[in-house]
């Protein structure tokens, strides 16, 4: 994956938009304002930052070494996942997915019918 295929999966998704709120080289990702994926642009190296079930965080962690604690971000609820070939796509649409789903169900209800409407 590149960085365009990264972005355009993330806008893909219901509702999101993309900003640059802290800088000019920094991608974020919203749904109803709250952030799901960082990217940087840069770095040298490519990677997202995603928000993360914490369990299931440490596990991934554990599990693939192109994915580290949340850079500049909540070591407890975001993961910083390299995207250097040594994780499949397949497991970083899913991880972006999750991601999403998790900012969604922290949404209020009104918030969550607006979504869908």
């Amino acid at each position: 994956m590149n960085v365009e295929d990264l972005r355009n999966y993330c806008l893909s998704k219901k509702a999101v938009t993309e900003s640059t709120p802290f800088d000019d080289v920094t991608l974020v990702f919203k749904v109803a304002g709250k952030m799901f994926a960082i990217i940087p642009l840069d770095e040298t190296d490519l990677s997202i930052t995603l928000k993360c079930d914490p369990e299931k965080a440490i596990s991934l962690r554990e599990r693939y070494p192109a994915v580290k604690p949340g850079y500049h971000t909540s070591k407890i609820h975001w993961n910083t996942v390299s995207v250097d070939g040594t994780v499949d796509r397949s497991l970083i649409v899913e991880w972006i997915d999750h991601s999403y789903e998790m900012v969604v169900l922290g949404l209020t209800k009104k918030q969550r019918l607006l979504l869908d409407a």
